[in-house]
């Protein structure tokens, strides 16, 4: 065999090699591409049935939202409401909340436990400040709010008013805030409606004059309700209690509560800032 013959064995042998190497890389990379596509086609199909395709089993889709909806919302505990909103509805359909002051009784001897009206369409905006909470005549009148407030308590402020009397009812205990050791040691306020417990903190009592405070500001505005919450916060009068320290912005809820003194240009007010709203069954 010559030379020539010997080197065409060995140019021919490299081929043979480099083919067989080519030939398996191809394969490899087949293989891979095959499992790329299969792994691919397995999620496609996990995700189709898991958002797309309805379950057999209704216990199974129940179970995703439920999930879903323990992810995104927690479920909030609802509380017993000691109000019976449907038995007082049938009484009165004005009676939309009820408000209670725990502490007073035990100071005062007459509690401030009553429910809160507010007038219709078809009556006049103060009836209950001389008719009772199931609709007759009564010089004491009952706890309301005008019609200018929501009945949800969702206003920037909601006034509520009551008398003061010789009888102690109605909103007569609240003198009980002029005292310091009590305004210190008595600062709750429950507001129960259908469906919520409202608390409030109060955190000013003082007298004010008589204007008609939800016709004297505009609180939606944030100018007009900060300027009210200034007064509230450092009244004028010589006769007033405030917390120590007590922050309340605009971007809180408050109460009024408003009664008379014996000077008819005076009306005394204790202001509570709504801390806590749970949900009811």
């Amino acid at each position: 065999m010559s030379e020539n013959d010997n080197k065409e064995i060995i140019v021919n042998d490299k081929a043979s090699g480099n083919e067989k190497k080519n030939g398996a890389k191809k394969i490899i990379w087949i293989i891979l591409l095959i499992i790329f596509i299969a792994v691919f086609l397995w999620c496609g199909w996990k995700i189709y049935n898991k958002f797309f395709v309805t379950s057999e089993n209704p216990n199974e889709d129940n179970k995703f939202r439920s999930e879903v909806s323990s992810n995104t919302e927690p479920e909030v505990e609802l509380v017993d409401n000691p109000v019976d909103f449907d038995a007082l509805h049938k009484i009165n359909p004005d009676i939309f909340a009820w408000i209670y002051i725990p502490g007073v009784e035990e100071a005062y001897g007459t509690a401030i436990d009553y429910p809160i009206l507010q007038s219709p369409a078809d009556k006049p905006e103060d009836f209950y400040l001389t008719h009772d909470w199931e609709g007759n005549p009564l010089f004491d009148g009952s706890v309301y709010i005008q019609k200018m407030n929501y009945k949800d308590f969702s206003d920037p402020n909601t006034v509520i008013y009551g008398h003061d009397l010789y009888n102690k009812s109605m909103f007569t205990p609240l003198r009980k805030y002029r005292n310091a050791d009590f305004f210190n040691r008595n600062n709750t306020i429950y507001i129960y409606t259908p469906g919520h417990i409202l608390t409030y903190e109060i955190y000013s009592a003082f007298v004010y004059d008589n204007r008609h405070i939800l016709n004297s500001f505009d609180f939606y505005n944030t100018t007009d309700y900060a300027e009210f919450l200034a007064q509230t916060l450092s009244p004028s009068s010589m006769v007033r209690q405030v917390k120590p320290g007590a922050q309340v912005t605009t971007d809180n809820k408050i109460i009024t509560l408003s009664t008379c003194t014996n000077n008819k240009s005076e009306r005394y007010l204790v202001v509570g800032v709504l801390v806590n709203d749970q949900l009811t069954k």
